[in-house]
């Protein structure tokens, strides 16, 4: 079976072969061009050095004494005139060559068409079929000289390198950005797969815990309650206090066994279309009594239904009622509001409280798993930083929308949004 790690690796290797093959492509085009552009710079030396040769000057008088070994109106030997004319030659073709761009090492030899040879390079020059060579049929002075068709064959060993030098200034940055991308990529996916595996141990760790903790809270629960019935009316209160400990306890493992259930895919919700209309006012009528008897100012308002959403009851509903439970908690005298209405066919449901308020730089923070807004350097509200951070879960989960509202001292409002699947 196909694994997600598997995926990405497959992915990241034919990213990386299909950005060697696009890097070759654009090698060879870039080669292309550099051939193209050095037969033009080619066509213009041989024009200028034809163009030279045909004329009668220093540089052919001198060549055409060394090729018919005419010592007689110069004052050096046979040898010492055609070493200075294969310099000479050599000077001025390189000359040429530079005039129209090209500095790559070259040879050449002067010939005539019956296979005599007359002057050649230094460097020695090779077979045309093993190197790529440029003949010059020199026409003017040394032809009618000589009687004879004199050609000029100027060539270069090893163009390629020379055009792989030219491209260098692509060539090594591409490999190295292409190094750099696959560096990078190679050390993202080690550092999440690495992270991924400690926040697996860590889960397996906390659900280890939180499960063998169910277990002596429900003895102390038990114990409680058996202790309630003969215990005297002055110690009474203890005992209830150790029972609603315990059940706050519970809730609270409870609630991390379902946070760690859902994040490792264990735990599918069970989605319905449903009117969520009911459930809201039994949510409003449960925290309505609830309201009455802490002395919390409660307004319910709730546009007429039905509100036809897709959801899984039971965790919407306890969305609803952690956001009511928070509204509650982080005021010091509630006011707390909830409506409901249809808008551009989505269901809006917005919670309101005059509590403390959030500050703008922690307001796209508290959604965080564990992160606590803090009241200077104490936390006022005891909690461990899941309940809002469950919130977005589900509401994810149920592809709606939450959006915050608040200013400090001003209180807050969370604005949940589904969409609906009857606008009626």
């Amino acid at each position: 079976m196909l694994t997600k790690r598997n995926l990405y690796v497959i992915v990241f290797i034919i990213a990386v072969v299909g950005l060697l093959v696009v890097q070759y492509q654009y090698l060879r085009v870039g080669l292309g061009l550099a051939k193209a552009q050095f037969s033009e710079k080619m066509d213009r030396a041989r024009d200028n050095i034809n163009s030279e040769l045909s004329e009668v000057n220093s540089l052919t008088y001198t060549l055409g004494n060394a090729i018919r070994k005419d010592t007689s109106e110069v004052k050096i030997g046979l040898d010492s005139l055609q070493k200075a004319s294969q310099y000479y030659l050599n000077d001025y073709i390189s000359y040429q060559l530079n005039v129209s761009g090209i500095d790559a090492p070259f040879s050449y030899t002067l010939y005539s068409r019956d296979s005599i040879t007359y002057l050649s390079s230094v460097r020695p020059h090779l077979k045309a079929q093993e190197h790529l060579t440029y003949p010059i049929k020199v026409k003017g002075y040394l032809p009618e000289l000589l009687q004879k068709e004199i050609v000029l064959e100027i060539g270069f060993e090893d163009l390629n390198k020379y055009f792989l030098g030219q491209l260098r200034g692509l060539i090594l940055p591409g490999l190295l950005f292409l190094l750099m991308i696959i560096v990078v990529v190679i050390w993202v996916l080690r550092s999440f797969y690495l992270q991924r595996s400690i926040n697996t141990t860590t889960n397996d760790f906390i659900n280890n815990l939180t499960h063998e903790l169910k277990t002596p809270v429900f003895s102390i629960g038990l114990a409680s309650k058996i202790l309630e019935e003969d215990v005297p009316d002055n110690k009474k209160a203890v005992v209830e206090l150790i029972r609603t400990e315990s059940n706050r306890l519970k809730k609270h493992i409870d609630k991390v066994l379902e946070l760690a259930s859902m994040e490792s895919g264990k735990n599918m919700l069970q989605f319905q279309e449903m009117d969520f209309k009911p459930e809201l006012e039994r949510i409003c009528e449960s925290f309505q009594l609830l309201a009455e008897h802490e002395g919390i100012h409660f307004e319910p308002q709730l546009e007429n239904g039905p509100y036809f959403i897709k959801a899984e009851k039971f965790h919407l509903e306890n969305v609803v009622g952690n956001l009511l439970e928070n509204a509650k908690k982080y005021s010091d005298n509630p006011k707390v509001r909830l409506k409901a209405y249809k808008q551009k066919g989505r269901l809006f449901i917005e919670i309101s409280d005059n509590g403390q308020g959030i500050a703008k730089e922690d307001i796209g923070k508290i959604f965080r798993k564990y992160y606590r807004v803090k009241n200077g350097d104490v936390h006022k509200v005891k909690g461990y930083g899941l309940g809002l951070y469950y919130v977005q879960k589900i509401i994810k989960l149920h592809r709606g929308k939450i959006q915050v509202q608040s200013e400090l001292g001003q209180g807050t409002t969370f604005t949940l949004s589904f969409k609906l699947t009857k606008n009626g």
